[in-house]
This record gives structure tokens, C-alpha cells and sequence, in this order.
């Protein structure tokens, strides 16, 4: 996890998040790079209409303001905490980071830039000229092909010391531990948590703890009922109760259209989470 992309604006959820990737990031001597894109409002006049000039620079000046900000405040979360400013090809053998923004639509950005990055950081914010939050997690998970962390209501003091993989038997969840293995063969303790009435054909949570565990990864396995919850809610109600500080989980198992009619595991992490949970689709 030597890279990692931080989309970042003026707010303290997104510095909630910047500082969890920092959590990250010091036991990898990672470098940061925190990303603020805003978008200037589409105007469409009817016929006839002239919108004036001087308010279409105004909203655009009023976007720029909004990257300012949340520069400044970037840079000085990194100053006051040591972390040098270097490109990202500078090889470091300590935390470093650095600063991109640009006019655009944050999702699409996210989705393509961050197919660089070994790991994007995003906070449950929808202030300033951010996109929905939860559109540029799913632009991050569709488009970029990288794992997506959803920084929790805090910053964990540990992260990765025990952590749950939600398991479900199928692809998504297999691609998810084994782009997330750096971080798993740092974690103490692995439980794989499969939930009755949330699987797919495949391998059973039994066997993956054993495979894990031929990994040299202290893993085991347990099974637990919804006890009334969705699937989802079960999965984070169980981390919770085990003590664990992360959930990992793979994405959209299910289509997205499905889970935006009908509802999924994922769409009830992503939304009711308060711990920091990582997905990959």
C-alpha cells in the first residue's frame, strides 16, 4: 500500500479520512496524494435567455475558492504532522505527499486517475463542490479497479490489527483478500465471517481460513445468523461485537441496478458502517 489517492475537500469528514489513510500510510511509508476536484454549475438557458457572463465567472471563481481551501487545509494537516511534500516517483523512506486538483467531475476522476493508486481513501462528505460520496465510491469500485476505503465516524488509533472479511463465496470477495494481502499478512487476527442466507456458490469460509492460514495468516472461520438484520447489517453488527477495527468485503456481488431496487449487502455497509470498511468490486 505505497500509494494512496485521498479525494479531499474543506471539511472535517475529509480530514477524518486523510487521517485514517495517515494510518495506513505510516506503516508503509506511503506516499499521499490528496485530490480536490470541483465543478462549475451547467447553465442551460432557455431560448431567448442570456445568462450573464459575470455569473457564470463568479460560480466558476466560487469553485476555485473551494479547491483554496481545501488545499490550505491539506497542507497544513501535512505540516503539522512532519509529512514532506515530494513527487510521487521521489522513492522515500518515510511518509510523503502531495496535492492534485483540476475543474472536473470528481467520480469520473476518481475512477480513472485512481487506477494508479494501490489504495483510494474517501470520507462520507458532500461538502463543497463534491460529488455524492457515495458516487465516487462507486465510480472508485467499477472504474478504477482498485480496493476503496470508507474511513469510519473516527480515526482509528489501530488498523488491520483484527480484521473481518465478510465472505459470501463469491468472485468479488476473492479478488478483495487477494489485493488487500500486504495488509492481511500484517493483521493479528483474521476472521472470515460468513453470514447465513448472504451466499453464493463457492468455497465455504471454512476453507478460505484454511488457505489463508497456509499463507502463514492466523485465520479462522465462523458462521452467524442475521438474527433479524440484512445481510449487511449482520456483517457490521458481528465486527462490531468480535471488536474488530476493519471490515474488508468485496463489491456488488449482486448487479448495481439490483441493489439500487432491491437493496444489498453492500449498499447497507456503505451507507451504515461507522467503522472503516475496504470493498474492491
Amino acid at each position: 500500500m505505497r500509494t494512496i489517492l485521498v479525494p479531499f475537500c474543506d471539511d472535517d469528514l475529509a480530514e477524518t479520512a486523510l487521517n485514517t489513510a495517515l494510518v495506513i500510510a505510516k506503516r508503509y511509508n506511503s506516499y499521499i496524494e490528496g485530490l480536490h476536484a470541483w465543478r462549475t454549475p451547467q447553465i442551460i438557458a432557455g431560448e431567448g435567455v442570456v445568462f450573464p457572463s459575470e455569473s457564470l465567472t463568479r460560480l466558476a471563481e466560487e469553485g476555485q475558492q473551494f479547491a483554496k481551501r481545501a488545499r490550505e487545509r491539506f497542507n497544513k494537516i501535512m505540516n503539522d504532522k512532519g509529512i514532506p511534500f515530494r513527487d510521487v516517483a521521489t522513492y522515500a523512506d518515510e511518509v510523503t505527499c502531495g496535492w492534485r486538483e483540476g475543474e472536473g467531475i470528481e467520480a469520473e476522476i476518481v475512477g480513472d486517475y485512481g487506477r494508479l493508486f494501490d489504495m483510494i481513501v474517501l470520507g462520507r462528505t458532500t461538502q463543497g463542490t463534491t460529488a455524492d460520496w457515495k458516487t465516487t465510491v462507486e465510480a472508485g469500485l467499477f472504474e478504477s479497479g482498485r480496493p476503496i476505503m470508507i474511513a469510519g465516524a473516527t480515526v482509528p488509533s489501530v488498523l488491520g490489527k483484527h480484521c473481518v472479511i465478510g465472505w459470501n463465496g463469491a468472485t468479488e470477495t476473492s479478488l478483495t483478500i487477494a489485493m488487500l494481502m500486504p495488509m492481511l499478512r500484517d493483521a493479528e487476527t483474521i476472521t472470515v465471517l460468513t453470514i447465513e442466507g448472504g451466499t453464493v456458490m463457492g468455497p465455504t469460509g471454512d476453507q478460505v481460513a484454511a488457505h489463508l492460514r497456509r499463507n502463514g495468516l492466523n485465520a479462522t472461520a465462523m458462521t452467524r445468523p442475521t438474527a433479524g438484520n440484512s445481510v449487511g447489517e449482520a456483517m457490521i453488527a458481528v465486527t462490531g461485537e468480535l471488536g474488530a477495527d476493519l471490515l474488508i468485503k468485496g463489491a456488488f456481488t449482486n448487479s448495481r441496478l439490483r441493489q439500487m431496487i432491491f437493496g444489498g449487502a453492500t449498499r447497507d455497509v456503505i451507507e451504515k458502517s461507522t467503522m472503516p470498511v475496504i470493498l474492491a468490486h
